[in-house]
C-alpha cells in the first residue's frame, strides 16, 4: 500500500539507533504515524520539527502496519517559531489538541485550520484568537460542539452574550440576565469576522469558554488533565 499527502509535523520519538517514529497530521489521512529511517540524521532533524509542513509518502505491506515514511520539506517554520516563546507554546498546544483525534481518521477542516495557525503563530496579535477558534472546531469534530446560532431560551439570534454551561447553547442578554452569574460569557469575536483585531480580554474569555467544555467533556472523561502546553500558551500572550 502507498499514498502521498501533505502533512503537519506533530512530533517524533526515537526508534532504534538512527530512525524515528513520526507523528503527522495529514490532509487526507488524518493523524498518522510511520517510521522514518535515518530520521535522526543531520539532514532530517530540521525537517521533522513540530510545526513544519512536509510531503509524506507512506508505504506498508498491509494497511494495519506502522509503515515507512519518506519525507520531503514543504514549509519549514523552525526559525519563525524559535524567535517567539508564544509561538513555541502554540505549536505544543496544536499538537496536544490534534492528538485527541483517533488515528487515521480524516479531518480535513482541522488540518487546514492547524496549517493556517502554524503559519501565523509568530503573529502575537492574531494567533491567540485563531487558537480559540481552533479549540471550538475541535469540540465540534469530537462531538461536543457549541450551538451559538440562537438563544436556547427564546430562539432570538441577536445580542447573544452568554453560553449555558449545561447545554453548550447560546443565551441572549435579556434571557440570561437573571442567571448571568451561572452562565459563561460569549466573546463577540466568535460571532464575527475571524480576521478582525481582538482585544486580549476577549481572547482570554474565549479560552475560558472553550477550556470549560474541553476539560469537562474531553479531558476529564479520559482521566487526564488539560495539557501543560495550554497553560503555557495562555501565560504567554
Amino acid at each position: 500500500m502507498e499514498w502521498r499527502d501533505e502533512a503537519l509535523v506533530l512530533g517524533v520519538r526515537r526508534h532504534g539507533e538512527t530512525s524515528v517514529i513520526a507523528e503527522l497530521m495529514t490532509r487526507e489521512h488524518g493523524r498518522h504515524l510511520g517510521m522514518v529511517r535515518s530520521g535522526r540524521s543531520r539532514a532530517m532533524q530540521p525537517v521533522l520539527q513540530p510545526g513544519n509542513t512536509v510531503e509524506a509518502t507512506w508505504r506498508a505491506r498491509i494497511e494495519e502496519h506502522l509503515g515507512l515514511y519518506a519525507i520531503e520539506p514543504l514549509r519549514l517554520r523552525t526559525s519563525e517559531l524559535m524567535a517567539s516563546p508564544q509561538a513555541l507554546h502554540g505549536v505544543g498546544l496544536l499538537s496536544a489538541l490534534l492528538r485527541l483525534l483517533p488515528e487515521r481518521e480524516p479531518h480535513i477542516n482541522l488540518f487546514e485550520m492547524a496549517s493556517l495557525i502554524a503559519s501565523r503563530l509568530h503573529e502575537g496579535g492574531l494567533a491567540p484568537a485563531l487558537m480559540v477558534r481552533f479549540e471550538m472546531a475541535m469540540l465540534v469534530e469530537l462531538g461536543f460542539g457549541l450551538d451559538l446560532t440562537e438563544c436556547a431560551s427564546t430562539g432570538a439570534r441577536e445580542d447573544l452574550v452568554y453560553v449555558s454551561p449545561k447545554s453548550g447553547r447560546a443565551v441572549s442578554r435579556v434571557a440570561g440576565e437573571p442567571w448571568r452569574d451561572r452562565l459563561l460569557p460569549l466573546p463577540d469575536f466568535l460571532m464575527g469576522d475571524p480576521s478582525a483585531p481582538v482585544a486580549r480580554e476577549a481572547v482570554a474569555a474565549g479560552f475560558r469558554l472553550t477550556g470549560f467544555f474541553l476539560e469537562r467533556d474531553i479531558f476529564a472523561p479520559r482521566g487526564v488533565g488539560m495539557p501543560d502546553a495550554r497553560a503555557a500558551y495562555l501565560a504567554s500572550f
